[in-house]
């Protein structure tokens, strides 16, 4: 040992402190290290691995494995990341680094040990406080703190989803409480009908980002009050309405006990909407302007980002339920409820017409975006009516396609591999398409017998949940070793809502038995993903895929993971020979799943829709379909399993399986390169934050008045 045990104890503590640890390999291997089985049983968290691990074994485990340099260098790397210097935002970022970007969200997905996200939304706003961070652009992420999480998935004997929820403690998530000048945890109160709810403020340390995470676990609150952050997307309409209020009004104000002044409010999706009513009335207070000059100066300085094309995916709360909850703020604008009421509203002074949030949201910010061109397209159409006297292509909401955080998403071994080909500095310089021109360089062998690897890692994960789900259920050992792997494998793993179809291919089954059964080129397929709790048509659809098992026909061919999560996610995008995506068009906003393919050597095969409809060229993947929409959904059902049997047959399978006297299929492995070549460097979060900077964050911190480009 070179210094005392507790001064390595520290810099573990601070090393798991700060969320920076979960898109740095190497730091993530010290801890696995400390404990593999403590590490396994905590979900990859350090720390909680460090609250429960024997302070002696780690002082054991640091000398025998000669892990103290390595812990002094990852400590020196991390305090020289946090100190910044040069980067991409110090040139293009300034207004923000002078008063940063305050980002709204709903749901985070960082890292599945802190549970506070349910799929791609949520992930989405990780990734892009992740890229913000490693930009060195200023951003403040706020959330809630649910301290059941989301649903933890359990199948049960007969297919169905049951779902779990456990407390969290917060002694075990890498979040700590922020101080008031007492030293106390920092509180404030949120008026709601009736009451004041005290919250409490945590943060999360996102490399050189920050989140702030709200709790109403506070003794001044009722149960039902200190219950309103336990789930997320938990509860009736009541509650629904009472966490957004909770989230944009007691986000906003949570930013001023802190300290911070925004220029930029950036909304993720409509459940923050209430953040620009706070902020107008804020205004009001302080500068005592008017009502219509404040929400003017609020609609300057914010962005909105709309991530559903689905009806059903925007809140619309009975007014008889919006006024009780809009009347503090009304009163705080100085403005007659109805007229609070008509900014949320499709139809202004109808007084029986719900309050949309996400109707607030585009009445209230100068700068609207959906998350892919084709979704930017039905957003217009959507919400058209918004904007009496305007065509469809006049609406003002634009696009900025969505990215996936790199370093989050790609298996450290091509990590390694890409920094011998691409250059030492590569990840710096991913939005470059030059970078990605040295691709077809690349050794098919290599790249290959990487994909193997990774492809034998995501079996062994596979088999060990499946036994751990067999002996929970008591079930008998399987008849045939699920998963071979010489076969070919598609991966299908997301949120388990109806319109995404993940049993398309069920709809002819004697044809898909025929596929995963042929004797020469056999096809083997992995679903995962969870329905919300109360979706029973999602829930269904799970069953339905989850049954399958049982058929003797696909027995260890059709495999269903319970308990999707970013975890199981990450072995997914990165072990799987082709990622199948089957939404019905236009249904899907973006779809970034496929995107964590790209850089893993996996190919996408999906419907043209979200990302896809713009990303595919002919030879960087594989389209199902033209991307025609019938009239009739069932037809449109009919015509895209029928394309989707089509292409593999066709194409994916008779590729795969062309192979040369080393078993290497050159012509599969030249899609792969040129996807790699021409969609690595446009659908990364670098790019997607790079664009939100350029087109919104700074005329938005500037006070420019004009539309979104």
């Amino acid at each position: 040992m070179t210094e005392p045990t507790d001064g390595t104890s520290r810099k573990l503590r601070e090393l798991a402190q700060n969320l920076w640890w979960s898109w740095q390999p190497d730091i993530r291997a010290i801890f696995r290290n400390l404990d593999p089985v403590l590490w396994s049983a905590v979900y990859h968290n350090p720390v909680a691995l460090l609250e429960r691990i024997d302070p002696d074994e780690v002082t054991r485990r640091v000398q025998d494995l000669e892990l103290q340099t390595r812990i002094d260098q990852a400590h020196r790397l991390l305090q020289q990341y946090l100190q910044g210097g040069e980067s991409w935002g110090v040139t293009h970022a300034g207004p923000i680094l002078a008063r940063t970007v305050a980002y709204f969200s709903a749901e985070f997905g960082l890292h599945q040990s802190l549970p506070i996200y349910s799929g791609g939304l949520g992930v989405l706003a990780g990734d892009h406080l992740k890229s913000m961070s490693d930009l060195g652009a200023h951003v403040v992420g706020v959330g809630l703190l649910y301290h059941q999480g989301y649903t933890h998935q359990l199948i049960d004997e007969n297919g169905w989803q049951q779902d779990l929820y456990e407390p969290i403690g917060a002694e075990e998530l890498p979040v700590e409480p922020v101080l008031d000048a007492a030293g106390e945890q920092a509180r404030f109160s949120v008026e709601l009908p009736g009451r004041d709810v005290f919250l409490r403020i945590w943060r999360v340390r996102v490399g050189r980002s920050d989140l702030l995470l709200l709790d109403t676990r506070d003794d001044a609150n009722s149960e039902k009050d200190r219950e309103l952050t336990a789930r997320l997307y938990g509860g009736d309409q009541e509650t629904r309405i009472q966490q957004e209020i909770l989230l944009g009004v007691g986000g906003h104000r949570a930013l001023g006990v802190v300290g911070v002044i925004p220029s930029v409010l950036h909304l993720n999706e409509g459940h923050s909407a209430f953040a620009l009513l706070e902020r107008g009335r804020e205004l009001v207070e302080r500068t005592g302007v008017t009502a219509a000059e404040a929400l003017r100066e609020v609609a300057a300085m914010s962005v909105f980002t709309t991530h559903t094309p689905v009806e059903a995916g925007h809140d619309r709360f009975r007014p008889e339920l919006a006024r009780p909850h809009l009347e503090p703020l009304a009163l705080g604008l100085s403005l007659p409820l109805d007229e609070v009421m008509d900014l949320g509203s499709e139809h202004p002074g109808d007084l029986a017409a719900p309050f949309c949030p996400t109707v607030l949201a585009l009445k209230l910010t100068r700068r609207a975006n959906s998350v892919s061109a084709l979704h930017g397209r039905v957003s217009r159409k959507m919400w058209m009516g918004l904007y009496p006297g305007k065509t469809e292509e006049e609406v003002p909401i634009g696009h900025i396609t969505n990215g996936v955080h790199v370093r989050t998403w790609l298996a450290s071994d091509l990590q390694n591999f890409y920094g011998q080909h691409l250059g030492p500095s590569w990840l710096d310089r991913i939005a470059l398409p030059e970078l990605w021109a040295k691709a077809d360089a690349i050794s098919d062998a290599e790249l290959w017998e990487i994909h193997q690897v990774l492809k034998a890692r995501l079996f062994t994960f596979v088999r060990r949940r499946l036994a751990e789900r067999r002996q929970r259920l008591a079930l008998p050992a399987p008849e045939r070793e699920p998963l071979s792997p010489e076969t070919l494998t598609l991966g299908f793993a997301r949120r388990f809502a109806t319109y995404k179809r993940a049993d398309l291919l069920f709809q002819d089954l004697d044809r898909l038995a025929r596929l995963v059964n042929d004797p020469e080129r056999p096809l083997q397929i992995l679903y995962s993903g969870k329905a919300h709790p109360r979706d029973t048509g999602g829930k269904a659809l799970a069953q339905r895929v989850a049954n399958l098992e049982k058929d003797p026909r696909f027995a260890g061919r059709i495999v269903f993971l319970e308990n999707y999560s970013m975890h199981v996610a990450r072995q997914l995008v990165q072990g799987v020979d082709a990622w199948l995506n089957t939404p019905r068009r236009p249904l899907e906003a973006c779809g970034t799943s496929g995107q964590k393919c790209i850089l893993n050597g996996v190919l996408n095969c999906s419907i043209l829709d979200g990302w896809w409809a713009e990303a595919y060229d002919g030879g960087n993947g594989f389209a199902v379909g033209s991307g025609d929409v019938h009239a009739n959904p069932e037809v449109q059902d009919e015509r895209d399993a029928l394309a989707l049997f089509e292409v593999l047959e066709t194409e994916v399978i008779p590729l795969y399986y062309r192979r040369d006297a080393q078993g290497i299929p050159h012509g599969w492995m030249a899609r792969v390169k040129r996807a790699i070549r021409t969609l690595a460097w446009r659908y990364n979060a670098d790019r997607m934050v790079m664009d939100y900077v350029r087109q919104c964050y700074m005329p938005a911190a500037g006070g420019e008045t004009c539309r979104m480009p």
